[in-house]
Formats: C-alpha cells, sequence, structure tokens
C-alpha cells in the first residue's frame, strides 16, 4: 500500500490511540483527522480535543460526535427487534456499536478526500474484522491501517518509551500493569484481559463498572413498566422518551439491583476463546421486556421462525456483517414480524432478575374465551383435537408398522 496522504483515525483519546496518532504521523508523514463517538460509554470526551490539539491536529479536523441517539436507534433497536443472543448469551454490545463508528469514519473519509482510516484494534481480536468489513461494503476503495498488524511496538514497555519519546502525556497508572481493559458504550461495559484471563479465577467485584454486586442489591423488589410500539420501546412507567435516553434509563434501573453481569468464554470469530466479564443492565431488562410483549401479539409461526434465525443474525453482527445483504435480509424478515408488537410490559426487577409479570397489547392474540377451564360458550369445541390428534399420528403409526414389520423377518 502507498502511503497516505490523509487518515481517518478513530480516536478515543487515550494512550494506544494517542500513539497511533502519532505514529502515523512520523511514519507516512500524512495529515490525520480525529473522529470520537460519544456512544454514552460514560466518560469525559473533550479531554480527547485538547490531546489531539497537542498532538498537533488542526481544530477543524477533530470531530467528537454525540452519536448515542442514532447508535439505540438505528443499531441497537433494530437488533433487539431479532432477540439477538451470541452462543445463546451475548447481547452483543461491543459488536453492534463497530458498524456505526465504521460509518462515521468512512463519511469522515469521503467528506475531506482522505485516502484511508485506521483503527487501533490489535491482530488478536474481533474489532479488526468488524470495522474492516463494514469498511468495505461502504466504500470498497477505501484503504484500512491497522497498526497493531505493522508496527513493532510489541510491548507495553516499547509503547511507553515511543510516547515518551514523542512527548505523549501518560497518566500515572499507564504506567503499571493495568489489572483489565474496558470497553464501554450505552449499551454495555465489556471488561477483558490481565485478572481475568484465567477462566477458573472468579473475577473480583472491582470488575465490575456499572452493576452493583448482587448481593449487594436491594432487598425489595422494584416493578417497572414498558411500552413498546412495533417492536422498539417508546415509553417506561407511561413516560415517553427517546431510544438512548430509554436505554440510559434502564441501565440505571437495572445496575442498581445488579442485573446483567455475564461471565463469558466465548468463540472470537479470529479463532481462539476469550473470556470477558458484560455487563448490560438495560439491555436485560430490554430483552425480557420484548420477549414478554411478542408472547401475546407475534403468531407461533412467526415466532418460531424469528428464533430458528436469531443464532445466524447474531452471528453475523458478531462476526461484523452488519451491512451485508444475508444480515439486511434478515432485518427485512425480523421487522416484517414486529409490525404488531405494541403493548405494555410489566417487569419485577430483584437480586440480579428481570421477570415479565404482566403483559397487555390492544394487538394481543391472546384469547381468554378460548383457554379458559370454565365454560367458554362455544369458542373452542374440544372434539376437534381428536381429528387433529389423529391426522398428525398417521406418520408415526406407519413407521411403527413398518418397524414391526421389518423385525419379523
Amino acid at each position: 500500500m502507498s502511503a497516505p496522504k490523509k487518515v481517518v483515525l478513530a480516536y478515543s483519546g487515550g494512550l494506544d490511540t494517542s500513539i497511533i496518532l502519532k505514529w502515523l504521523q512520523t511514519e507516512y508523514g500524512c495529515e490525520v483527522i480525529t473522529y470520537t463517538a460519544d456512544l454514552g460509554q460514560g466518560e469525559e470526551l473533550e479531554p480527547a480535543r485538547a490531546k489531539a490539539e497537542l498532538l498537533g491536529i488542526k481544530p477543524e479536523n477533530i470531530n467528537i460526535v454525540d452519536v448515542r441517539e442514532e447508535f439505540v436507534r438505528d443499531f441497537v433497536f433494530p437488533m433487539f427487534r431479532a432477540n439477538a443472543l451470541y452462543e445463546g448469551l451475548y447481547l452483543l454490545g461491543t459488536s453492534i456499536a463497530r458498524p456505526l463508528i465504521s460509518k462515521h469514519l468512512v463519511e469522515l473519509a469521503q467528506k475531506h478526500g482522505a485516502d484511508a482510516i485506521a483503527h487501533g484494534a490489535t491482530g488478536k481480536g474481533n474489532d479488526q474484522v468488524r470495522f474492516e468489513l463494514s469498511a468495505a461494503a461502504l466504500d470498497p476503495a477505501i484503504k484500512v491501517i491497522a497498526p497493531w498488524r505493522l508496527w513493532d511496538l510489541t510491548s507495553r514497555t516499547k509503547l511507553l518509551e515511543f510516547a515518551e519519546a514523542n512527548q505523549i502525556p501518560i497518566a500515572k497508572d499507564k504506567r503499571g500493569e493495568a489489572p483489565f481493559s474496558v470497553d464501554a458504550n450505552l449499551l454495555h461495559t465489556s471488561s477483558e484481559g490481565r485478572v481475568l484471563e484465567d477462566p477458573a479465577v472468579e473475577f473480583p467485584d472491582y470488575v465490575l463498572q456499572r452493576t452493583v454486586p448482587v448481593e449487594q442489591a436491594p432487598d425489595q423488589a422494584e416493578m417497572v413498566e414498558i411500552t413498546f410500539e412495533k417492536g422498539d420501546a417508546v415509553a417506561i412507567n407511561g413516560e415517553a422518551m427517546s431510544p438512548a435516553t430509554i436505554l440510559a434509563k434502564l441501565n440505571e434501573i437495572g445496575g442498581k439491583h445488579g442485573i446483567g453481569v455475564l461471565d463469558l468464554v466465548e468463540n472470537r470469530f479470529v479463532g481462539m476463546k476469550s473470556r470477558g466479564v458484560y455487563e448490560t443492565p438495560g439491555g436485560t431488562i430490554l430483552l425480557e421486556a420484548h420477549r414478554g410483549i411478542e408472547q401475546i401479539t407475534l403468531d407461533a409461526g412467526a415466532g418460531h421462525l424469528k428464533d430458528s434465525i436469531m443464532p445466524r443474525y447474531a452471528e453475523l453482527i458478531y462476526n461484523g456483517f452488519w451491512f451485508s445483504p444475508e444480515r439486511e435480509a434478515l432485518q427485512a424478515l425480523i421487522d416484517k414480524t414486529q409490525e404488531h408488537v405494541s403493548g405494555t410490559v410489566r417487569l419485577k426487577l430483584y437480586k440480579g432478575k428481570a421477570s415479565t409479570v404482566a403483559r397487555w397489547s390492544e394487538e394481543s392474540l391472546y384469547s381468554e374465551k378460548h383457554v379458559t377451564f370454565e365454560e367458554d360458550a362455544g369458542a373452542y369445541d374440544q372434539k376437534d383435537a381428536a381429528g387433529f390428534i389423529h391426522l398428525n399420528a398417521l406418520r408415526l403409526r406407519l413407521i411403527a408398522t413398518r418397524n414391526a414389520r421389518v423385525a419379523k423377518k
């Protein structure tokens, strides 16, 4: 690849991406444009602007963008319509943020006439794949620079030496060994590495970022009501809210009850297994509530079909194929199933668990007169069940008859 003249960098303002910024300047002599996404990670982002300026970035080339509403509305909510869980457990909090960041990186590159984008993902993880597959789908001509796969700064010592040689500020705690790394956004917090690398050792409570240990959760249960329209949450306890506000509120409520903590050893797309601790309090509540409203509004055939494709849909997101035609095709099917998924769910939050206790909807398929144990006024003729069972048993009888005949020979 020829040396780029202008690069858009996914920039957090932290030590690693600051080193990457300077490395791009020294390695290629190129102009760098920074992009910092406010995804609701819960930390002050303006210091990233000051750090970028300190490293010689022009003010007009520094981009700090609040994408919280776009993140939840256009990425998290569509994913939750599918009840997506990777390997049956993981709510895909990191995975779903990467296509959004990639989208903005590519858009900025096109706006500024940049010939490349750059990211700080390592060569061992999934994020490099997610960033680069998304970029390829959005702009097949764009070049991607992944310094962790290119440079010789292969240890923490070398990184710190590079930082000191280039006058990059180093926080005091960065001079030691961090106990674990954290990635956060409005959907979840992900903690990996160091003290978490041995899956045979229970993670320490200090790893938790946004939830209390379940033992410290309140002894009193809390009720919360979530209202849905066409599969998306629109209100909490009757108060209409924006998508990002809903998720932030559910994080607050769920966090204090110790809800949404997952200790998972997952299969990375690149082939290795990794152990992470995920905190998704709001998302865990939202998933339970969405399941609750689907119970009364979603037809069995549509619901079972949707459940059958969910693992494939979740795997596509995990592996970085958000912008693939197959994910978009599955999304169209999923969204079709959500046309009548509207109503309200009441949940009980207690000691790490969110449980549906009531649900109602004007578009409900639930018919009490059909299922009642009392007189149903002719709504359902129980004699019809005999023919239903007889026909469904026909193939089983034929198989049993054949097997008995063969056994006699």
